[in-house]
C-alpha cells in the first residue's frame, strides 16, 4: 500500500473512533431520567436495537433536554418576577402605612395645639374681664369686693385702703418718675400687671386683681402687707 492511502484510512478511523465516542458519551448521559425511557421506546420503534440511538432519537433527546431547560428557565424568571412583585407591593404599603401614622401624629399636634390656643385664650379673656360685681364702681369698691376671691374677709380692707391710698392715692394713672412704678398698686415696672390682662394701663379692676395676687404671693393678706410697709416705708 502507499503511504498516502495508508494516511487517509488513518483519518477516517480517527474520525469513525470520534464519532463512536460521541455517541457513547450521550447514551451514557440518557441512559438515566426520563429521556432514558423516551429513548428506549423510541429504539424500538425505528426497529434499533435496545440500548442502541439514531442519530435522529440523539437530536430529539438533546432537543427535549434543550426544552426542558428553557421551560426551568423560564420558571425561574417568572419566579423572580413575582418575588419582586411581592417586594415591591410590600415595600409600597409600608410607605403607606408610614405616611399614614405621620398623618395621625401631625394632626394629632394640631388638635392639640389648637386646644392649647383655646385654653389660653379663654384663660386670658377671664383673667383681663373680672366679673361684672367686681369691676363696677370706684376702685375701692372693686377692691372691696374681690377680696372674697382670694379667701379673705372684708376687714383685710381697713388695711388695704390706707396701704394702695399712701403708694398711689388709688389712681389708674399713678407714676412714680423715680422708679417707674405703675398704678394703683405701684406694680414695678408697671408690665408686670399685664399677667392680669392686657388693659393693665386703663383697667382698674385689671390692676387691682393683679395687686392682691401679688399680695397674696408675697404676704399672705393685705394686713400683712400693711404692716410691712408702715416698718419699712415699701411693700
Amino acid at each position: 500500500m502507499s503511504k498516502t492511502f495508508m494516511s487517509s484510512k488513518r483519518r477516517r478511523i480517527g474520525v469513525l473512533a470520534a464519532a463512536a465516542a460521541m455517541a457513547i458519551g450521550v447514551a451514557a448521559a440518557l441512559s438515566s431520567g426520563p429521556l432514558a425511557a423516551n429513548a428506549v421506546t423510541d429504539a424500538k420503534v425505528v426497529g434499533n436495537p435496545p440500548g442502541v440511538l439514531s442519530f435522529v432519537q440523539v437530536r430529539s433527546a438533546i432537543m427535549a433536554h434543550v426544552s426542558q431547560l428553557q421551560a426551568a428557565q423560564a420558571a425561574a424568571a417568572a419566579r423572580a418576577k413575582a418575588q419582586r412583585a411581592l417586594a415591591a407591593r410590600a415595600h409600597a404599603i409600608h410607605e403607606q402605612r408610614v405616611k399614614a401614622a405621620a398623618a395621625a401624629k401631625a394632626a394629632a399636634a394640631a388638635k392639640a395645639a389648637a386646644a392649647a390656643k383655646a385654653k389660653a385664650t379663654t384663660s386670658t379673656s377671664s383673667s383681663s374681664s373680672p366679673s361684672g360685681s367686681a369691676a363696677s364702681g370706684s376702685p375701692e369698691q372693686i377692691a372691696q369686693s374681690m377680696l372674697s376671691q382670694f379667701g379673705w374677709s372684708s376687714s383685710q380692707y381697713s388695711c388695704l385702703y390706707p396701704l394702695w391710698e399712701r403708694e398711689s392715692g388709688w389712681s389708674i394713672t399713678a407714676s412714680n418718675p423715680s422708679s417707674g412704678a405703675y398704678g394703683i398698686p405701684q406694680a414695678l415696672p408697671g408690665s408686670r400687671m399685664a399677667s392680669a390682662g392686657a388693659d393693665w394701663q386703663t383697667n382698674a379692676a385689671t390692676q387691682i386683681k393683679w395687686g392682691l395676687e401679688y399680695i397674696q404671693s408675697t404676704y399672705g393678706s393685705p394686713c400683712a402687707a400693711w404692716a410691712h410697709s408702715q416698718a419699712d416705708g415699701w411693700y
